[in-house]
């Protein structure tokens, strides 16, 4: 039987002040397994596109502690030691950092981990080609 989940987009803020983001990760937790993880993936020329001089090796440590409190235990310090719903409400809850998640949206599913791979799929990396039948939304004429 489906069980519910619940999941945020990580994003990279460069520069908070700007409110431009790129998504580099996807945050997933399902109670009923106790299941939480995440998937995460930085390119570097469309961090460059926001900001040519962001250190990515500072990014790439912001989304290591992040990862160590996904994973919990003793190496993430304090926030490593709750359970997996506490956890994730943690990495999930309001920032001003250069790390933030997206509001929590939720699904149901019978495979946590699959479902964690195709939304990584789906919201990561560059967009491909639009579905059929996307329609772009332009001005009326003369308007």
């Amino acid at each position: 039987m489906p069980e519910l989940f619940e999941y945020a987009v990580i994003r990279l803020v460069p520069r908070v002040e700007r409110g431009e983001f790129l998504n580099v990760g996807v945050v997933l937790y399902c109670q009923p397994p106790r299941f939480l993880d995440l998937r995460c993936q930085l390119e570097a020329s469309r961090v460059a596109v926001l900001d040519p001089h962001l250190d990515v090796d500072v990014v790439l440590a912001h989304l290591g502690a992040f990862a160590a409190v996904c994973a919990g235990g003793a190496g993430a310090g304090p926030a490593g030691r709750p359970g997996p719903g506490e956890r994730f409400r943690w990495l999930t809850a309001p920032r001003s950092t250069i790390i933030q998640t997206s509001p929590v949206h939720t699904g149901l599913t019978d495979d946590p981990s699959a479902e964690l791979d195709r939304l990584a799929d789906l919201l990561l990396g560059e967009p491909g080609p639009r579905p059929a039948g996307t329609r772009e939304i332009t001005p009326p004429p003369g308007g």
